[in-house]
């Protein structure tokens, strides 16, 4: 029989989970007659009640366009969609005229790689990636390398999934142009040391692409801290609806970028000759936006400050450090990647004997939500030596109790696929 924690927010104790799973509807249903565990937030994070007031208040108070119109539906969608930018550039150190609205994290890095390196790179310069990247930050470097003759090259993992730096200081040279990094990995949960992978690169001239899909939502980050060039982030993972996130640039990279789409609401002059783009971060936002997403955003900004990023990574990294012991119990379970202390909220797993879409099943018949599969880090599997993992990637609202309702459903996966 397995044990289960008699007072599951004693164990996270930062937070209070009781209070803060009463904010999010979704948290409310059952899934096959079980209360639901949502542990799949590296994918997609639930949305409070506040968040979801603001879609529906855009739509039945001041639906219009923004920027365009001089009525005052307009001017209060046009208010509040830069209002909105204000508070999600504010919530990592930024100022509004650095933060693009973007459809997300993945449109931001493409962003990058073809509205600034495609102007800046030429043939043999050098990009780093490495193993651990999402594809998002991957294979938009791949296509550029063919169409621009740029070399990429994979700074190593230690053995415990971790970068290594004095490798990658091996690879430091004056060609090196662009290191595309994750600040969390989506697999692994590894956080690099962004700030000082930036340190590094300012030596040889080089800029620093971050991916910040993992991190933006569980740690505090501060652009001017970490000195990156440009980061990458989306609102579905920190509490806001999906179709938005953003790209933050400095400001003169993003004056010298080009758009990846022409149109209205981008431009500044156009004739029937030729067109002048306007001022950033307008030059990249062409078209009607995803306006009602963007205010919603906002709010989650909101409601991430008012919880305080510092206490949602004191109660992850507790309920990580719970989780990690508690997995360990499991026979034949294997967690890839660095201990506890340095990894975030992610935790992937393999069950000897059990594929990993099963374990997902098995999991969902219980009523816990987790993720099966490559996790779009194909790469990363295949240095690892599996073709796919299990993954529980936890957030501001799981406690201990859904880490023991894990465990539970890892047990009856063993009694189901693995002979006594």
């Amino acid at each position: 029989m397995v044990e289960i924690n008699k007072n599951p927010g004693a164990i996270a104790g930062v937070l209070d989970t009781a209070r803060i799973k009463g904010d999010f509807p979704i948290l409310q249903r059952t899934v096959h007659g079980k209360p639901l565990v949502y542990l799949d937030n590296a994918a997609t994070s639930q949305t409070p009640t506040a968040v979801i007031r603001a879609l529906v208040d855009y739509y039945e108070r001041y639906n219009a366009n923004v920027h365009r119109g001089i009525h005052t539906l307009a001017e209060e969608a046009t208010a509040a969609y830069e209002a909105a930018r204000a508070k999600v550039a504010a919530l990592i150190g930024a100022s509004p005229d650095e933060l693009v609205f973007t459809r997300g994290t993945t449109e931001a890095l493409n962003l990058v790689a073809y509205g600034w390196a495609r102007q800046h790179l030429r043939p043999g310069d050098e990009v780093l990636v490495t193993p651990m990247e999402h594809h998002s930050n991957l294979v938009p470097w791949q296509r550029l390398a063919r169409e621009r003759g740029l070399r990429l090259r994979a700074i190593p993992l230690t053995e415990d999934g971790r970068l290594d730096l004095a490798a990658m200081d091996g690879l430091l040279t004056e060609r090196t142009r662009v290191i595309a990094v994750t600040h969390m990995s989506n697999v692994l949960g590894t956080v690099t040391p962004l700030a000082e992978i930036a340190r590094r690169a300012r030596e040889v001239g080089a800029v620093v692409v971050a991916d910040g899909a993992q991190s933006v939502p569980h740690l505090p980050v501060n652009v001017r801290a970490l000195g990156v060039d440009f980061l990458a982030f989306s609102a579905h993972k920190m509490l806001g609806p999906t179709g938005v996130g953003a790209l933050y640039a400095r400001r003169e990279w993003l004056e010298e970028m080009e758009p990846l789409l022409a149109g209205g609401g981008m431009i500044r002059r156009v004739t029937l000759e030729d067109a002048t783009w306007a001022d950033p971060p307008a030059r990249f936002e062409a078209g009607t936006p995803d306006i009602a997403g963007a205010i919603a955003f906002g709010v989650a900004a909101d409601y991430l400050r008012g919880i305080g990023l510092e206490a949602v990574a004191a109660h992850e990294r507790e309920l990580v450090r719970y989780a990690w012991e508690r997995l360990r119990e499991v026979p034949g379970l294997t967690i890839y990647g660095p201990g506890p202390e340095h990894r975030g909220g992610v935790i992937s797993f393999t069950l000897e004997g059990v594929h990993a879409h099963d374990v997902a099943q098995v999991a969902d018949g219980e009523g816990v939500a987790i993720r099966a599969g490559h996790h779009c880090a194909q790469p990363l599997h295949a240095h690892l030596g599996v073709p796919a993992t299990a993954r529980a990637s936890f957030y501001l609202y799981n406690d201990a109790g859904d880490v023991d309702r894990l465990v539970q459903a890892l047990y009856a996966a063993r009694k189901l696929f693995v002979r006594p």
